[in-house]
C-alpha cells in the first residue's frame, strides 16, 4: 500500500503542485502523493509546470484544489509548505503525522522572466532535495511521534 503524503499551501499553485508531481514521479509507486491550497489559485503557476518539465514530468492540465473534504482521507503525513497554510491547515482525522516545511516562496521574486523562472528551479530543485531526503526514511516503520520528528529533521533549515 502507497505512503499517502499531502502537501499544503496556500494557494497550491506552485510549491506544494511541485512537490506532488516530484514526489508522484520519483517515488516509484512507493507513496501516492497530492497536495492542496487553503485558498486554492485560479491555475497552476506555468513557471512551476515549466521548471518540471525540464526534468521530464508533465504537469500540464494539473488545477489547483481546496482543503474541503482532504480532512477526512486517510493520509500518512501531511506537510504544509508555507506559514500560511500552516495557521489555516485544518485537523485532519486519523492522526495522520503533520510537518511543517517553511520553503520560500518562488512566486515572491520580482524580477525578469529569467529570474523568475530561476526561483521556481530554485524552489523545485530544494523540494527534489527534501522528497530524496524522505525516500530514505523508514516511513513505514516510524511511530507517528518518530515520524513527525524524522520528517521536521530532514525539512529546509532558515
Amino acid at each position: 500500500m502507497p505512503f499517502r503524503v499531502l502537501f499544503v499551501c496556500t494557494a497550491n499553485s506552485a510549491r506544494s503542485q511541485m512537490a506532488e508531481a516530484l514526489l508522484g514521479n520519483l517515488g516509484g509507486g512507493r507513496f501516492a502523493a497530492a497536495s492542496a491550497g487553503a485558498i486554492p489559485a485560479g491555475r497552476v503557476s506555468r513557471r512551476a509546470v515549466t521548471a518540471l518539465a525540464e526534468l521530464g514530468i508533465d504537469w500540464s492540465g494539473h488545477t489547483p484544489r481546496g482543503l474541503d473534504g482532504l480532512d477526512r482521507e486517510p493520509w500518512d503525513l501531511v506537510i504544509t509548505v508555507c506559514d500560511a497554510a500552516k495557521q489555516a491547515c485544518p485537523v485532519f482525522t486519523g492522526s495522520p503525522a503533520v510537518v511543517h516545511w517553511d520553503l520560500p516562496d518562488p512566486m515572491d521574486v520580482d524580477g525578469t522572466e529569467d529570474e523568475q523562472l530561476q526561483a521556481f528551479r530554485r524552489s523545485r530543485d530544494s523540494i527534489a532535495a527534501l522528497v530524496e531526503r524522505l525516500f530514505a526514511l523508514p516511513l513505514e516503520a516510524l511511530r507517528p511521534r518518530d515520524l513527525v520528528a524524522r520528517v521536521t529533521e530532514i525539512g529546509p533549515k532558515r
